[in-house]
């Protein structure tokens, strides 16, 4: 078997809240993402703020050597949740698939509940993106569940990361 290629992935983490010290959601993906041998590429707090979280995104979609990006937070019904909007008008495909799955996994934990998660997934310039919700176990379901796999060059009959690799743009 093909040894698994690592991705450069950034993380996000949208509160208007935590700080470097306090964020366990975005350590926790972090610590996911080197466990599985991927690199961060860059991590980042900021508010719950349309235009701040899109201004990341953006720049790291535009950045060649980021391949996957990562965010937790903002992605429920209260007044500030803002990540789905900020993100989606930069996508050039979504991945409706990935907030069902989600929906789906987040369900056995939580039940009903799950219905207000607005998990996202897309690309967009040749770097998927994902939208998590900020809680850790939001953080758990999503890259146990769904991106180990969905991340790994070596998952088969078909992942995101032979897509965003650079030569390959193949399921593979």
């Amino acid at each position: 078997m093909d040894a698994m290629e690592a991705l450069n992935i950034a993380v996000l983490t949208v509160s208007d809240t935590r700080t470097e010290e306090t964020d366990r959601s975005g350590q926790s993906l972090v610590q996911r993402l080197t466990e599985a041998g991927h690199r961060l590429a860059d991590k980042r707090i900021v508010p719950d703020d349309v235009y701040q979280i899109r201004a990341v995104v953006a720049q790291w979609i535009a950045d060649p050597s980021v391949q996957v990006v990562l965010t937790t937070g903002g992605t429920g019904f209260t007044g500030r949740d803002s990540t789905p909007e900020a993100v989606a008008v930069l996508l050039d495909k979504r991945i409706e698939g990935f907030g069902e799955r989600f929906r789906q996994l987040s369900g056995n934990e939580i039940g009903s509940s799950t219905i207000q998660s607005r998990a996202l997934g897309g690309f967009a310039n040749a770097t998927v993106v994902f939208c998590l919700p900020g809680s850790t176990g939001a953080c758990r379901t999503g890259w146990d569940g769904i991106l180990a796999e969905q991340l790994d060059s070596r998952h088969k009959p078909c992942n995101f990361a032979n897509l965003v690799i650079p030569g390959r743009g193949q399921h593979g």
